[in-house]
């Protein structure tokens, strides 16, 4: 098992929380974890980005070459589409829908949204809302995309929910099950591999 993750974001959105879980579940099954992280001004909303590497093999280096992500996953439209050059051409692509406008040339969201639909395998959800709907805080829509990245993870969903419960035990058993709600939302609007 190799998988080149991507994850991309802004500031304060929860990108380091989805890298956290996943590692944890990597771990779980016994997999080999590399990790090289990029914050960015995220104080100020700027961009933060994650390499997440996991192999049954050794891994001889943190980086992702281009061209050799297997998922990218992305809480910005925007962020995701920044780091195609490094998405294999068979790769997959999850991504909110809802942008984070923090520039003030940001692009059209109609026309970000046309250049996803145009890839040919993109999961693009308003993770916002789908938490809301699931009855879970607004700060748990980061679950919701790791969720709907489970299938293309490679990894158990029993072992990215233990993750879950591990990273926010220490909150409280209401914050955990509201958090596994998220992911479950995700989940349930993905597609079916």
């Amino acid at each position: 098992m190799k998988k080149d993750i991507i994850l991309a974001g802004v500031g304060g959105q929860g990108i380091l929380s989805i890298a956290t879980i996943i590692g944890e579940a990597a771990i779980a099954e016994n997999l080999y974890i590399k990790q090289a992280e990029v914050h960015g001004m995220s104080q100020r909303g700027g961009d933060v980005q994650s390499n997440l590497r996991l192999s049954s093999e050794p891994i001889a280096s943190d980086l992702i070459p281009k061209g050799g992500a297997d998922l990218i996953i992305s809480l910005e439209p925007m962020e995701a589409l920044r780091y195609l050059p490094y998405l294999k051409q068979d790769g997959w692509i999850v991504t909110n829908s809802v942008p984070f406008v923090n520039i003030p040339n940001y692009p059209e969201l109609e026309t970000l949204h046309a250049r996803m639909k145009a890839l040919p395998q993109v999961v693009m959800l308003d993770v916002e809302t789908l938490a809301k709907e699931a009855g879970a805080p607004l700060q748990a829509a980061n679950m919701v995309l790791l969720g709907a990245a489970i299938p293309m993870l490679g990894l158990e969903a029993e072992k990215i929910e233990a993750g879950v419960q591990r990273i926010f035990g220490r909150k409280g058993e209401e914050v955990v099950n509201k958090n596994l709600a998220a992911i479950r939302a995700g989940m349930n609007n993905s597609i079916k591999l």
